[in-house]
């Protein structure tokens, strides 16, 4: 375990980036999420663990409206990113993915140059003037990712041509290149092999200095080293939240010790 934690700070309201209170989420008559509240704090990694089925990622997908393109989700509950609703009729969605990006299990890259692939959220929420402008957000985000050392000597091939680790870095880099304030990413290391796996890892803990990362994840050893603080789902409860060291050293709920020593799973 990763004991070298940057000391606890006391939170205040401006570092509470989401505020969600009593949020179920049903598919049809399944009850998914049942009532969990928890707040995300700013410049934090945020890890949700537990068991396959448990909501994890469903909660996830509340916190951009993902769950809106399915006909049989049905969102009830409080969320709040800077104390406003997204759920709010008046909150365009589309806007929404920008201020709250997303990286999903698999790499997906769009079928076109790198540099598209990057440049594409840019440009259809109109973020640059001009192609230097444009080309400044390509490079910059790309930095960002960790990826432009690799990539800036061939922008203009596809980015489908990408080894596994490098098209989810370069997702990455499509995610911040809108200039979000919370990344989510769902399991975004499960397809990738251990080098580009640490890889992955170091991006996000530099990632947290300039963004609310939350992630979910199945390995409690990647839990432990990119999180400061660690939500334990349960057939589709919040059983435990807190500080990641806590809850891998000292969880309160015996639920969240079984997980963890591996009798529930």
């Amino acid at each position: 375990m990763n004991d070298m934690r940057p000391a606890e700070r006391a939170v205040t309201t401006k570092d509470i980036k989401f505020e969600c209170r009593n949020c179920d989420v049903y598919y049809g008559d399944t009850h998914a999420i049942k009532d969990v509240s928890v707040d995300v704090e700013d410049k934090t990694v945020t890890a949700f663990i537990g068991p396959s089925g448990c909501g994890k990622s469903t909660f996830l997908r509340c916190l951009n409206r993902m769950n809106d393109t399915i006909d049989i989700a049905r969102v009830e509950g409080t969320y709040l990113l800077d104390g406003e609703d997204i759920y709010d009729k008046r909150v365009d969605p589309v806007q929404l993915r920008a201020k709250v990006g997303m990286v999903f299990q698999k790499p997906n890259p769009f079928p076109k140059s790198i540099y598209d692939n990057v440049a594409y959220g840019p440009r259809i929420h109109g973020l640059a003037k001009n192609k230097s402008q444009l080309d400044e957000i390509v490079e910059k985000s790309l930095r960002r990712a960790a990826i432009w050392e690799e990539v800036k000597d061939r922008l203009a091939a596809p980015g489908t041509g990408l080894s596994g680790g490098q098209q989810q870095r370069l997702c990455i880099a499509r995610a911040v290149a809108t200039e979000p304030e919370v990344l989510l990413m769902d399991e975004p290391c499960s397809a990738l092999d251990p080098i580009a796996t640490s890889q992955v890892e170091e991006l996000i803990d530099e990632l947290r200095e300039n963004y609310s990362v939350v992630i979910v994840t199945h390995s409690m050893q990647q839990a432990a080293r990119v999180s400061q603080k660690t939500a334990f789902f349960h057939l589709g409860s919040l059983v435990e939240f807190g500080q990641t060291g806590q809850i891998f050293t000292n969880p309160k709920d015996p639920r969240t010790e079984s997980y963890i020593t591996g009798r529930i799973g």
